[in-house]
């Protein structure tokens, strides 16, 4: 059995829900990342995609100079354990369609992230699958429309060829 501490990342980036979301974007393109943990002290509360920053964030077309991290930052967060089987992870990470998750150890205190990368480096034989799964494309949710929003190209008959 491989357990997650065996192959998860240590010595991960982490910011307080107090930090701003440009020094967390910033951090992002630094250590060119797309997700950051985020504690109060070395206790995992959430985290902060890239995503999140630009959805929660510059889509609201909210002052990002102030806004903070936990104005934006995801709280309900699946995390794993430093003891738990590498197979049970990527089960649950292939079901909620999950690339990274953060570790914890027996008191929520951050020890370190597992991402795909990790288990496949060191397991291989059911990552494809598992990594399909992930990945299977979500539809879009169009319940409130932005200025932003209209036509999707390509793919169609009628598409520019050759452009």
């Amino acid at each position: 059995m491989t357990r997650v501490a065996d192959v998860m990342t240590r010595g991960v980036r982490s910011m307080s829900p107090q930090d701003t979301v440009v020094l967390a974007a910033q951090a992002m393109d630094e250590l060119n990342i797309g997700v950051i943990p985020v504690c109060e002290g070395d206790k995992l509360v959430g985290v902060v995609t890239d995503r999140d920053i630009v959805v929660r964030g510059v889509a609201q077309e909210a002052d990002t100079t102030s806004m903070r991290l936990a104005d934006v930052m995801s709280t309900n967060v699946r995390r794993a354990t430093e003891d738990e089987d590498v197979h049970t992870v990527l089960d649950e990470m292939a079901r909620n369609q999950i690339r990274r998750m953060p570790v914890v150890d027996s008191h929520e205190h951050l020890v370190g992230i597992i991402t795909l990368g990790d288990i496949a480096a060191e397991t291989s034989d059911d990552v494809a699958q598992s990594l399909g799964e992930i990945s299977e494309p979500a539809s879009p949710d169009r319940s409130s429309q932005s200025r932003a929003s209209g036509t999707a190209g390509g793919g169609g008959s009628s598409a520019r060829r050759g452009a």
